[in-house]
Parts: structure tokens; sequence; C-alpha cells
């Protein structure tokens, strides 16, 4: 019988490691450490798209942790937000997700989300997925309220929501896997580590 490999997840998001578990898919953490700020700076200086950005941070975090783990499938990903043409990243405070909360009301904004297997210190695999979002037209009330609920777990995103929580409530419609959207194309992912007899045929 062929033995499962060894699988880990090169990332700290608590969101993406809970969507796996609850998959029976049974991986390690081994958080990357990637200069995700330098890294965005470098791909935009040469005019990269945000997918872009995203699948290089996504498949630098697999090589990392796989430069160390030999035998190891190595699970990296990463997610960025798009909206008419501005780049997010993650709030630093309170007073910077209220903004991206203001920015992103009333249009649709894209979430490209990169994932990348590597083995042996090699990217074998990568997906992207562009699910769209679009807010309502939440009044700054609202948004107080919505503060109010979600504390500091708005800094923990880059769209300042969580869409398995009150997120729910900042948005009118939604295009695409509800997995992408909290952070890894899960089905993708699951039918490659099949493909590989990491998890059940």
């Amino acid at each position: 019988m062929t033995p499962v490999p060894r699988l880990i997840l090169a990332s700290a998001s608590k969101s993406r490691a809970n969507l796996l578990r609850a998959a029976g898919v049974s991986v390690e953490i081994i958080p990357a450490n990637t200069d995700e700020d330098s890294v965005k700076a470098s791909m935009k200086a040469e005019d990269a798209t945000v997918a872009q950005c995203a699948e290089m941070l996504a498949e630098l975090k697999a090589l990392q942790v796989s430069q160390r783990t030999p035998g190891a499938l190595v699970i990296g990903a990463d997610q960025m937000l798009e909206c008419e043409g501005q780049w997010f990243d993650k709030p630093k405070d309170l007073d910077g997700a209220r903004q991206h909360l203001r920015t992103l009301r009333g249009k649709t904004h894209v979430l490209p989300t990169a994932v990348a297997v590597a083995l042996n210190g090699s990217c074998i695999w990568h997906h992207v997925a562009f699910p769209k979002l679009t807010a309502r037209a939440y009044s700054d009330a609202f948004i107080e309220e919505y503060m109010q609920m979600t504390g500091d777990a708005v800094l923990s995103s880059v769209g300042a929501y969580q869409l398995e929580g009150p997120g729910a409530l900042l948005f009118s419609k939604i295009e695409g896997d509800f997995f992408t959207i909290l952070g890894l194309p899960l089905l993708e992912l699951l039918g490659f580590l099949r493909e590989h007899r990491a998890v059940p045929q």
C-alpha cells in the first residue's frame, strides 16, 4: 500500500487550516516567513496584475517551506483584493478597516485567490480563482454597528470581513466558490491531492 504523503500548510491562516481539516485532510502547519510587502512592491513596480502577485506569493510560501521539508507536499496560498484598479492589504488598524469598508461600499471587487503545491523545492501545481463580491450601499452608521459586532476580527482579512460571520451582512451579490472566498480554492486543491493519493480517493 502506497504511504500517504506528508501534507504541510505553509500558512498561519486558521481559516485555511480549518477548511482542510473540516474536509478530513490531515495537515501540519508550518507558516512561511515571506516578506509579502516587498514582494507586492516589486510586483507592482513590474506592472504585474493582482492575480499574478497572489500566485507569486502562494508559490513563494510553498517553496520556502518545501526546501526544508523534503518529501512533503507543501501547500501555499494567498488572497488579494482589487477594487477599481486599487490593491488592498489587510487593514493595519480599526480606522483602516473603516476606510476599507467605505471604499468597497456599493462596488464590486475581485478576490484573486491562489494556491500552489511544492515538492522537494519545486512548484508542481498551482491554481488561481477569481470570486467577485458586490457590497451593498450600507451607511456609515451600519459600518460602526458592524465594527462593534466584529471587533478586531476585521483586521484578519484583506477586505475587513469574514463571509462566514457578520461579513455576510455587507453584500448584495456574490459570484464564486464559498471556500475560495474564505481563502482557499478547496475543491481544486482536493482534486490535485486525490491524484497524489494524499486524500481518500
